[in-house]
């Protein structure tokens, strides 16, 4: 069994509640040195090499609430909670993109969760860093601009109904609205 399969299995065993204690009283958005789930992390492109950054999220869980109506409304049509059209993890993802401007969003995934908030690590690159350009990999992403804000990472396409393909899919390509919102 090979090193990043031995730390996936032995994950699931042991528990997180020390580090989620501490989680809960540090800030909305913590720059790490190193992912928690390494094995997770190098899978989604992740290279322990310069230009790569590690931010850690913290978002509410649960419906969003809609500013109270000024003037007078039915109170059976004016409902105050409703759920956001997209993911929590994608809604992350965003926001860490508007805090790290001159950074593009790589990738992301889950890293923790309690009863009020959730925890995701999003991976992000640097554009203008040498050894990014030059990498094979990860050289062409530094290229385009604002990713994440189009829906294109991983998140973001499971969200529009893009990680399906093949019969029962039609609608969802090109989107969702091309398709007379009947995909997803």
């Amino acid at each position: 069994m090979g090193f990043y399969k031995y730390l996936k299995e032995n994950r699931k065993i042991i528990s997180d509640k020390s580090k989620l204690i501490s989680w809960r009283k540090q800030t909305t958005m913590v720059r790490i040195e190193k992912p928690t789930k390494i094995d997770r992390a190098r899978s989604l492109g992740y290279k322990a090499k310069q230009g790569f950054v590690v931010v850690r999220v913290k978002i509410r869980k649960g419906m969003r609430k809609r500013p109270k109506p000024s003037m007078g409304r039915k109170p059976s049509k004016s409902g105050r909670y409703f759920p956001p059209g997209k993911s929590l993890q994608s809604i992350s993802e965003e926001r860490v993109q508007k805090k790290f401007i001159n950074m593009e969003v790589l990738n992301s995934y889950k890293a923790g969760e309690d009863g009020k908030s959730k925890w995701f690590e999003v991976i992000l690159i640097d554009r203008s860093h040498p050894a990014i350009i030059k990498d094979k990999d990860v050289g062409r992403i530094a290229k385009e601009r604002k990713r994440v804000l189009r829906g294109l990472t991983s998140a973001g396409k499971r969200g529009r109904g893009l990680h399906k393909k093949g019969k029962g899919s039609e609608k969802t390509r090109p989107s969702i609205r091309a398709g007379g919102r009947k995909g997803k």
